[in-house]
Formats: structure tokens, C-alpha cells, sequence
């Protein structure tokens, strides 16, 4: 399998998707746009391409180039949409789930809690009855890091849901799922983010869900990630052709 990942920021690093890529030994490609890295329908075909993961970041896909001229939100919608119509497996996650939601049409919107930090995110009704997140239970703590939230298509199910987000993971079709929590969250990817997330840290108190930096560094990230490997193995075998 040939993953590619889309990333924003250097902060924003992909974690345990890449834990998965690599321990599975599968080939990994990247778009690191920060660097200037071309998007992947100048790098190479989509066909190439199994899965396609786009990261979070500070921007929304309402950003204009004008004011981040590393990152273009149409275009990315546009390899989107066009991964999507292949088929390939598509995950976003925070930012990229939100321009899952753009490129199908749905617009996001502001969440109604600013989430920083690990909390408890509820299966809904849809996320028990599917197959690929039956080994979530029904309440599982994952990492979160975000202001805003994915918008939903008539089609789309919402799998889970949080105290202070009513949309942490989207099904919008059988290969393509976003994530607006962030189950790929490790210690060292949470240090990159406290470095670059000072203001929003010194707010802890103002706010429900915002942990400050000492939680942040207590908590164990380990069983979210193990979570997410099973969800990920499940998914990769479902897009396999059945023989």
C-alpha cells in the first residue's frame, strides 16, 4: 500500500498514521506545503496512491492564499474530491476533515468549544453499528486540538461525538472518514504543538476543555494509538479487492 500525507505545519506532524504506515512497511510519500512541497497531482498520479491522509492545521479551509500562501484550500479540495472518485481511502484529520466535508459540498462550521487536550469522545448509534470501530467501545479518551469542525453531507453519519464537538469523526462513505479529534497525537508530536500553542495554553482556566501543558504531558497517548492502528488495519483490508 502506498500511503501520501498532506501536511500543513511542522507542528502538525502525523504521528501514529505514520507509525502505521511504517510499521506495516507500507511506502509513504509526503506534501509537506510548509516546505513548499507540490500537492500529489503534481508529483504523481492519484492512482499511485492508496490513501490519502490530510493533516491538521492552523488555517481553516476559508483560509485565502493571500493570507497563507503556503496552503490552497481549492486545490486540495480538488485532489480530494478526485481520490474520492477513485476510491482510494481518504482520512482527514481536524483541518483535513473539514476539507473532506468542503470538497463533498458541506461546509464547516465553528465548534461549539475550543478543545485542547485528551477527553472522552461517545460512540454514536451509526459508530457501534460499524464494524471498522467496534473495538472503540462505547466512550473512548483520544487528543483533540481544534476550533472548528467538519460539515456534514446528506449521506455523511457522524461515528462519535464529544462533550464539546457534536462532530469528532465522520463517515462520509466507506473509504473516507474524517477526524476531527486527534488519535494520532504522541508525546513528541504534543511538544511540537505546546511550542507553537502558547496563547491558546495560557486560556486553561477560561475554558472547559483546554488542558494546560503539564496535563498535556502526563497523559498516555499510547491506547488512542492502539485504537487507531485497529482502526486503520481494518479499513486498509476493506479496500483490498476481495478475491
Amino acid at each position: 500500500m502506498h500511503v501520501h500525507f498532506i501536511i500543513h505545519e511542522d507542528f502538525e506532524a502525523p504521528g501514529a498514521y505514520e507509525q502505521w504506515a511504517k510499521m506495516h512497511q507500507h511506502t509513504i510519500s509526503y506534501s509537506r506545503v510548509y516546505l513548499g512541497q507540490p500537492l500529489p497531482d503534481k508529483i504523481d498520479k492519484i492512482d499511485k496512491i492508496d490513501m490519502l491522509i490530510i493533516m491538521g492545521g492552523p488555517q481553516s479551509p476559508a483560509t485565502t492564499k493571500k493570507e497563507c500562501p503556503h496552503f490552497d484550500s481549492l486545490a486540495e479540495q480538488a485532489i480530494i474530491s478526485t481520490a474520492i472518485k477513485s476510491q482510494k481511502i481518504v482520512i482527514g484529520v481536524c483541518l483535513g476533515s473539514q476539507l473532506i466535508g468542503e470538497a463533498l459540498g458541506a461546509h464547516f462550521e465553528h465548534s461549539p468549544e475550543k478543545e485542547i487536550g485528551k477527553f472522552p469522545i461517545t460512540l454514536t448509534e451509526a459508530g457501534k453499528k460499524n464494524p471498522l470501530f467496534a473495538h472503540f467501545g462505547d466512550s473512548l479518551a483520544v487528543g483533540h486540538w481544534h476550533n472548528d469542525m467538519p460539515g456534514l453531507t446528506q449521506d455523511a453519519k457522524i461515528i462519535a461525538y464529544s462533550e464539546g464537538c457534536p462532530r469528532q469523526i465522520i463517515a462520509y462513505g466507506p473509504f473516507v472518514y474524517g477526524f476531527q479529534c486527534h488519535m494520532e497525537l504522541t508525546h513528541d508530536v504534543v511538544e511540537q504543538l505546546i511550542a507553537h500553542s502558547e496563547n491558546d495554553l495560557k486560556q486553561a482556566e477560561k475554558y472547559r476543555f483546554i488542558d494546560t501543558p503539564q496535563q498535556l504531558r502526563l497523559h498516555d497517548y499510547s491506547e488512542m494509538n492502539q485504537k487507531l492502528f485497529g482502526f486503520l488495519d481494518k479499513l486498509s483490508l476493506l479496500s483490498q479487492p476481495q478475491k
